[in-house]
């Protein structure tokens, strides 16, 4: 790797437009949001695709470099990238693939350095006392996500931002559910400390995969939230933006069926990653394009 470019080596990039690059970022991740994206126009179809290139690129730096340090300076890069890509001189892929898109649909700066600032919590933050410090948190990773997104997909009310943001926080309020064991592996307890205690469940005992009648208690509890926030989304979702918002609506389809599935599986969660295999995501989105119905 060469200084803190984060992406691919030279010698990939002559080969691969910024196009291919993030469409390429995005399918290999395997997520939700990707079978969703299958279903848009091409224009707004490459805009998203590009912005959630976005945010995996700078969500790897913090999941996949053990060193803080190194990091901590390659989010720096980004954050001057991003600063330079908005003043016409884009240098990663990423940046030159959804500069294009940013104009048309209300991409700004200041929401991909929020981002940013998400994941840079992550360096500095393994423990959030309480949920309002945790929703801070899930503002910036997930809200403003959901926020550029409703953008993209087609948002003409007012009132349909405040229904992303609230997807938003139930997506990643179902991620830190379905990833409690994955994120203890690298040292971080999303579940707030005083919902711990409330429980009594010590964090040694989630560090060392120990289930126990509290522990399913304390995640029966995070898993009623996140369907209270699900059910709360979708009543402020206006009606004339529906149609235009299906996307979002087959993420919320696929996040709840996996919440429902880990809640089957009595939330064994410490030792393993549930998921949806392909098909039924995919299945699951086509029911939301094809029926309207979650």
């Amino acid at each position: 790797m060469l200084g803190l470019f984060t992406g691919p080596s030279p010698a990939v990039h002559e080969f691969m437009s910024p196009q291919d690059y993030v469409q390429q970022k995005a399918a290999a991740s395997g997520s939700s949001f990707y079978y969703a994206f299958l279903f848009l126009p091409p224009a707004r179809r490459a805009a998203i695709t590009a912005f959630y290139a976005f945010c995996r690129e700078v969500d790897d730096v913090v999941d996949e470099v053990d060193d803080p340090g190194v990091a901590q300076n390659k989010l720096a890069w980004w954050r001057t990238e991003v600063a330079q890509a908005f003043s016409g001189q884009p240098s990663h892929p990423v940046m030159q693939a959804l500069l294009p898109h940013a104009g048309a649909y209300g991409i700004e700066q200041r929401h991909l350095q929020a981002v940013i600032e998400g994941c840079q919590m992550d360096l500095e933050q393994t423990r959030y006392l309480d949920y309002a410090g945790l929703q801070r948190y899930c503002h910036l990773v997930a809200g403003i996500v959901g926020e550029v997104s409703a953008h993209i997909f087609g948002q003409t009310q007012a009132a349909t931002t405040d229904y992303a943001h609230k997807l938003g926080l139930a997506f990643q309020l179902t991620n830190i559910i379905r990833d409690v064991g994955e994120d203890a592996l690298r040292g971080r307890i999303y579940l707030p400390v005083n919902e711990l205690q409330r429980f009594d469940v010590k964090a040694h005992e989630i560090l060392k995969r120990q289930y126990s009648e509290r522990f399913s208690a304390l995640m029966r509890f995070q898993a009623e939230r996140a369907h209270a926030l699900y059910d709360e989304a979708l009543a402020l979702l206006p009606a004339a933006d529906r149609r235009a918002q299906k996307p979002g609506l087959m993420m919320a389809s696929i996040y709840r069926t996996l919440l429902r599935e880990i809640e089957r599986d009595d939330f064994r969660v410490l030792h393993q990653r549930i998921a949806l295999t392909p098909l039924r995501k995919l299945w699951l989105a086509w029911k939301v394009q094809a029926l309207g119905r979650l």
